[in-house]
């Protein structure tokens, strides 16, 4: 069968388009990007949990959501306490993108909520990326583990987490930043970071409010992050001094992390090089508090161990 000149001569124009067809979800958005089309997603998680007469445990009432931000189906390992990992099916935030998560607990509720991998911020191409959470805490427990952001090289991002609490609620909960790629010498030496940390027991107990562009001199300054690529708050609440006492043992050998307790909220706060060190005095730390704040021994989350 003889060829055919026309399709011969096609051959190479088209295997030039394909070889600059997107690779995966973020070249392909980068790509509607530099066409001028606008690629960015709102995306909004609405979850509620309590109790229910026919369920010994805490479920899941009401789950909404809008956009790609969802949560797998939940799992109740130890019983009362429902565990819920909220996905980002994406697997990644780029300029323009807009994420919001809302998580109420009603009383008498136990809730733990974590993520089965880093939050990843890109760079921003002239818009700033954000991501909203409000967590509501009524006489129940509730308990905020997610792994760590990620913020690439020229990313532009707001973040703001408010947790609100009342008298008899018991709240542990952690934020975790890493400032570029470390372990592939990719410092964030552009971009802007606006990372905000509140918890409120009707009045503001605690307010963190970190404002950061990749140039600036407190990146490396012994007063600002001291070279350090990660930081993390963790807060639990009701503290006691002996919780004090107990979390203080864990970080005699971390030099960049520091705890203390006011007005009964302990704050744990670190510094590292990379996320790893955190998450890993976070994860102890919760070991120890868990116990003692919530009276329940530690059930890490079975997709920590994947």
């Amino acid at each position: 069968m003889g060829s055919d000149p026309i399709s011969q001569k096609m051959v190479p124009k088209l295997m030039s388009d394909i070889a600059q067809v997107p690779r995966n979800e973020m070249e392909l958005r980068h790509h509607f990007q530099e066409m001028g089309s606008d690629p960015n997603w709102v995306a909004d998680l609405r979850l509620r949990f309590g109790t229910r007469a026919d369920f010994p445990g805490t479920v899941l009432l009401e789950r909404r959501h809008v956009g790609p931000l969802v949560v797998q189906r939940p799992f109740h390992p130890e019983g009362d306490p429902c565990h819920v990992y909220i996905v980002h099916p994406p697997g990644g935030v780029v300029g323009g993108d807009e994420l919001s998560i809302h998580v109420t607990v009603d009383p008498r509720a136990h809730a733990l909520i974590t993520t089965p991998a880093a939050t990843k911020f890109y760079r921003c191409d002239g818009r700033r990326s954000s991501q909203t959470q409000e967590l509501r805490v009524t006489d129940a427990t509730l308990e905020f583990l997610p792994q760590e952001n990620i913020f690439y090289r020229g990313a532009d991002v707001r973040t703001a987490t408010r947790i609100h609490v009342d008298a008899t609620s018991r709240f542990i909960g952690w934020e975790i930043a890493c400032l570029g790629l470390p372990a592939r010498n990719e410092p964030f030496d552009a971009g802007r970071l606006a990372l905000d940390l509140e918890l409120w027991r009707d009045d503001p107990v605690f307010i963190d409010r970190l404002r950061l562009a990749g140039e600036s001199t407190a990146r490396r300054a012994a007063w600002g992050l001291a070279g350090h690529e990660a930081v993390g708050t963790l807060l639990a609440t009701p503290a006691t001094p002996a919780d004090l006492d107990a979390v203080r043992e864990l970080v005699a050998n971390h030099p960049f992390a520091a705890v203390s307790v006011v007005d009964r909220v302990l704050v744990l706060r670190a510094l590292a090089a990379q996320a790893a060190p955190i998450r890993e005095l976070f994860v102890a730390a919760w070991r120890v508090l868990r116990p003692a704040i919530l009276g329940r021994p530690a059930h890490p989350p079975r997709i920590w161990s994947t």
